[in-house]
Order: C-alpha cells, then sequence, then structure tokens
C-alpha cells in the first residue's frame, strides 16, 4: 500500500496527487468519522461534497461509500473495495471511525493490504490517518468519546490498526479550533514515552 497521510484536508502535496491520480483512478470516499458529529445533514454534505471536489479537480473519480451498509455483509465490503484503487477517509471523530472501520470489517481488510503489500493508496486526514497507528489512548482530550458510540458496539476501541508504528497529533500548532488541545495529546504522548509524529496543517507524510 501506499500513503498519503495529510494534518487536515488535502494538504500541500497537490502535485504528487495529481500524479497518484493517473495511478490510481478510482477511490471510494469514506465520510463515517462523523456519524456522530451533530451537525445538521446540510453541513455534512456541504463538508463532504467540498472534500469530493477537491479530488476530483486533481483527477480522481470518486465513489461515496458508507461502512454502515457493510455493517451486517462484511464480505460484500471486500468484494465492493476490489473494485477501487484506492481510498479516502475524512477526519473527524476517530473513535466513531475506528467502530465503523471494525464493525464492517474495513480494519481486516486494510491491514491484509498492507501485510500484502497489495498496491493500493491510502489517502486521509486527521482521524483517517490517528486510526492506523498502535493505539487511539490520549486521543480522548481531543475527540470526545461519550457521544462516539455506534448502536451496534458497545464498547470503544482503543487501539488504533498498528500499520503504523507510531502516533500522530495533527493540527499542531495550527489554525485550527483543535490545535490547543493536540498540545495536551502532544504533552500525553511525551510523558508516556509514546512515539509520534507532529504535522501542522499542511504538512503530509507520504509512505512508499
Amino acid at each position: 500500500m501506499h500513503y498519503y497521510l495529510s494534518s487536515y484536508l488535502l494538504g500541500n502535496q497537490l502535485d504528487y496527487l495529481k500524479q497518484q491520480a493517473l495511478k490510481y483512478p478510482r477511490i471510494t470516499y469514506i465520510s463515517n468519522a462523523m456519524d456522530i458529529s451533530g451537525l445538521d445533514q446540510e453541513r455534512l454534505d456541504r463538508s463532504n461534497q467540498q472534500n469530493i471536489d477537491g479530488l476530483t479537480k486533481l483527477g480522481f473519480e470518486v465513489t461515496n461509500l458508507d461502512l454502515k451498509d457493510y455493517f451486517k455483509d462484511n464480505e460484500k465490503l471486500k468484494f465492493d473495495l476490489n473494485q477501487f484503487d484506492g481510498i479516502f477517509i475524512r477526519g473527524g471523530n476517530v473513535f466513531a471511525l475506528r467502530q465503523a472501520m471494525k464493525l464492517s470489517g474495513l480494519d481486516n481488510i486494510l491491514i491484509e493490504y498492507n501485510s500484502a503489500k497489495k498496491d493500493f493508496f491510502y489517502m486521509g486526514y486527521s482521524a483517517g490517518i490517528c486510526v492506523l497507528t498502535p493505539t487511539l489512548r490520549g486521543i480522548e482530550l481531543v475527540d470526545p468519546i461519550d457521544n462516539s458510540l455506534h448502536s451496534q458496539q458497545s464498547d470503544l476501541i482503543w487501539e488504533g490498526l498498528g500499520i503504523l508504528d507510531f502516533s500522530i497529533a495533527p493540527h499542531y500548532r495550527s489554525d485550527h479550533h483543535e490545535s490547543e488541545m493536540i498540545e495536551k495529546l502532544v504533552e500525553y504522548y511525551i510523558e508516556n514515552k509514546i512515539l509520534f509524529k507532529a504535522l501542522k496543517d499542511g504538512e503530509v507524510l507520504i509512505i512508499e
């Protein structure tokens, strides 16, 4: 797998993304980190459409996919995802996203893709990249956990996918409403001796 991990939105490596759009044109867009956001549907639709429009302008063919449609049929997700060249996972609440990944089976699919070195392009920002890390501990300082449960999953999941061997602190010292809370997350990582990378908005990690 190839990874484009942005702190916020598409980041500052747009020329790189244009090149990847030629290799991985068909991508699916995942917005389940916003499942329990509290935003009204109009604002949520507008936010998602802005993300999709940004990807389309770079040359990607984007298909929206809702993980909730696969909570009772993980095999169908595996089949459907195999029709795409890549995936884009937006930000939101990392705990809601992690639960949706587990309930749909997306977590195991991505871990399998990664271990098999499948030629697949993973893009994401904020929660969409934090979920790849070994642990979600500490992120509760930023993302609320009292409203992040899907009804089908009674317990929070504290383990990330473990695809990365370090944690991530996005929106670090940036013009973002979560930046002040991210300072506390960085302190948590340091105090608990957790390996991490802090990303300012605009910054991107590319892993090939």
